[in-house]
C-alpha cells in the first residue's frame, strides 16, 4: 500500500479544519443574530424612552419608541425612503440641534414625500421609534410627520436577515466536497501506481 502524500494531506486537512471551524463559528453568530433580533422584536413593547444624549453604537436602543426635542433645524438631508403604503420617494432628514455644543445632536426622519426639497419645519417635540443609522449610529423617525409630508416607513427588525445558518452549512459542505475530492484523487494515484 503506498503512503499518503504527506504535504498535499497535511494542506487539505487544515483547509478541511479551517472550513468546519468557520461553519462552526456561524453556527455561534446565527444563536447570537437570534437573541438580538428576539431583542428587537421585544423593543416595541417596551415604555418609551428619552433620546441618548451620546448614543453607543455597542447598546444602541434601536427599535425602541423614543421621544426627543428638536431645540433648531441645522439642517436637511433627503434620502431614499418608503411612506407607510410602501411606495418610494424621499425620506426627509433633519440634523437637530439639541442642546449646547455638546452631544452629537439627533437626526429625526420627518417625513415621506416625492419630492427632495426641504420642508419648512423648524423643530419641537418629536416622537417616533428609533432606527439604526450608518453615519450617526442611531436616528428617530417620526411618528407624527412634519406638514406637507407623509409618515416614513418606521423600521422593522423582520427585515434584519439572520443568514448564518446558511453559511454555516455552505462552509461544512465546502468542507465535505473537499475530503470527497482528495479522497477521489487518492484513489485515482493508487490506481494508476498500481497499473
Amino acid at each position: 500500500m503506498k503512503r499518503l502524500p504527506l504535504f498535499a494531506t497535511l494542506i487539505v486537512a487544515a483547509a478541511i479544519a479551517v472550513m468546519i471551524g468557520l461553519g462552526v463559528w456561524q453556527l455561534q453568530r446565527a444563536r447570537w443574530k437570534d437573541g438580538l433580533l428576539a431583542q428587537y422584536a421585544s423593543a416595541a413593547t417596551q415604555p418609551p424612552i428619552a433620546w441618548p444624549v451620546v448614543p453607543m453604537a455597542k447598546d444602541a436602543p434601536l427599535f425602541r419608541r423614543a421621544t426627543g426635542f428638536c431645540l433648531s433645524v441645522g439642517g436637511w438631508t433627503a434620502s431614499a425612503g418608503r411612506n407607510l403604503k410602501g411606495e418610494a420617494g424621499w425620506s426627509h432628514i433633519a440634523a437637530c440641534r439639541t442642546g449646547g455644543a455638546e452631544g452629537p445632536g439627533m437626526q429625526v426622519d420627518m417625513g415621506w414625500s416625492r419630492d427632495s426639497a426641504d420642508p419648512a419645519w423648524r423643530g419641537g417635540e418629536v416622537t417616533g421609534v428609533i432606527a439604526p443609522d450608518s453615519q450617526h449610529v442611531i436616528r428617530l423617525i417620526s411618528s407624527t410627520p412634519a406638514p406637507g409630508l407623509e409618515a416614513s416607513q418606521p423600521p422593522n427588525p423582520e427585515d434584519i436577515p439572520n443568514n448564518h445558518l446558511a453559511y454555516a452549512v455552505q462552509w461544512f459542505l465546502f468542507a465535505a466536497v473537499a475530503g470527497i475530492i482528495y479522497w477521489l484523487a487518492l484513489r485515482r494515484r493508487r490506481r494508476t501506481s498500481a497499473d
